[in-house]
């Protein structure tokens, strides 16, 4: 039978809100049966080692608790299928989806706020983990179980060739980058290399994206927040300058970056680093399975990102546990979170060869050598505990990081353009987004 739930969701919420027969507030007001099948939703491709990840722990989850859970796995049109269901007010009981996806979905109307004392293990969440999960109000909408981090690969083999040490700083960093591209590493004779693989395409803002390594390690940003829940524009601030202006002179002086950075995304990138083009990729653990086999294990190292100005802030993103609004499960909903957060959970979904639901543990008290004895793993772990950051939950990151995209990418693909001028225009497109979504300040 088809649940019928209440759910306000951006345009449809006033039109929900005269049919709906009751007046609670939203995921308050069905009626519960601790019984009921949970429905699940995973952000992953139908039949592919994501669903049977997902499976995995969901039967680990039904064998320690009991509750049933049916699961759906849907990748294409995910946020316009979710869209449909709110309209038919029977929204799935859980959503495992991008963290990044918080304060859309926590706009919409589409989530109920957790009580964190009703979560199992949620006081072994790594702390910006448990941050992650917070909206602008700073209340909790999600829950992470899953996470990555930026961490820096190098090939071994060339950096061995010119002699030269890991990077300890950004100088470290820029002098490896130059001599990754003008002293023959790989010994063919020719000027076919180059330092840094970079992935600066506007599209889905990859250029930001990328860049939000380099930025917050030199201190500047994108946004900062001055009051409670609101933010300003940050990216004429002297710290976010000097961030562009260093990264800019690996392109434009040194010449260090790969040909086409700025009209590639992370595929054609990935293809540079594994082909012997590049010879240093910022990137998360999830690609050295592939590169393993591709470029071979002894051909390249994982080292965490040398120390900018300010430190070694790296991109750290994941996967969230979402409760959404209208179940008649709200206790299954709890439990499923505190499983998949928990010691077993973390261990299970980090398990299998064909796919994981768990990048790197959220649990601190989970060591993830225990699963993985690679020591590489251990240190994108290290990483991601000590200089992870995520992006904030507001109400809308995507035109955030679309539109800083856009001029980093503008940036690095005409070296005669005036950076300053080009971050003033970019603060005051910030600004404007900032006060849409109502929270300039």
């Amino acid at each position: 039978m088809q649940r019928t739930r209440w759910i306000g969701a951006g345009i449809l919420a006033s039109a929900l809100a005269l049919t709906s027969c009751t007046s609670g507030p939203a995921g308050t007001d069905a009626k519960q049966d601790s019984k009921a099948e949970l429905e699940l939703w995973t952000r992953t491709t139908p039949g592919g080692p994501g669903e049977k990840a997902t499976l995995r722990l969901v039967a680990g989850f039904e064998k320690a608790t009991g509750h049933k859970v049916k699961v759906t796995a849907i990748f294409d049109d995910f946020e316009t299928k979710l869209q449909q269901r709110a309209a038919q007010r029977n929204l799935p009981d859980i959503v495992m989806n991008d963290v990044t996806q918080l304060g859309s979905m926590h706009s919409q109307g589409l989530l109920r706020e957790i009580d964190l004392t009703r979560i199992k293990s949620s006081g072994d969440l790594v702390e910006q983990g448990l941050d992650s999960g917070k909206s602008v109000d700073g209340k909790q909408y999600g829950i992470p179980y899953s996470a990555q981090a930026g961490a820096l690969l190098i090939r071994k083999d060339w950096r061995e060739k010119l002699k030269l040490g890991a990077p300890q700083s950004w100088d470290d960093l820029a002098a490896m980058a130059k001599a990754f591209t003008t002293r023959d590493p790989d010994g063919n004779g020719k000027q076919d290399t180059y330092g840094l693989a970079a992935p600066l395409s506007t599209k889905r803002g990859y250029a930001s994206w990328y860049f939000s390594n380099f930025l917050w390690a030199a201190g500047g940003d994108f946004i900062t927040e001055s009051g409670k829940g609101k933010y300003k524009p940050s990216m004429t601030s002297k710290e976010s300058m000097e961030a562009v202006s260093w990264f800019r002179a690996l392109g434009c002086d040194s010449k260090a970056i790969q040909p086409g950075a700025v009209t590639m995304d992370t595929p054609p990138t990935n293809e540079t680093f594994e082909a012997g083009r590049t010879g240093m990729f910022v990137v998360g653990p999830y690609l050295m399975p592939r590169f393993d086999k591709s470029l071979g294990k002894d051909k390249y190292e994982v080292v965490p990102m040398p120390k900018g100005p300010k430190d070694a802030t790296v991109l750290a993103e994941g996967g969230s546990v979402y409760l959404m609004a209208g179940s008649e499960n709200m206790a299954g909903q709890d439990a499923f979170a505190g499983y998949a957060i928990s010691a077993e959970g973390q261990k299970l979904g980090m398990q299998g060869e064909d796919g994981s639901t768990v990048q790197l543990p959220v649990n601190k008290t989970v060591d993830v050598t225990e699963v993985r004895p690679d020591p590489r793993w251990k240190t994108y772990a290290e990483v991601y505990r000590t200089s992870g950051r995520y992006a904030p939950s507001i109400p809308n990151w995507t035109p955030v990081r679309q539109v800083t995209a856009e001029t980093v990418n503008a940036l690095m693909a005409d070296c005669s353009l005036d950076a300053g001028a080009k971050l003033r225009e970019l603060d005051k497109k910030l600004a404007d987004i900032l006060q849409e979504q109502g929270i300039a300040g």
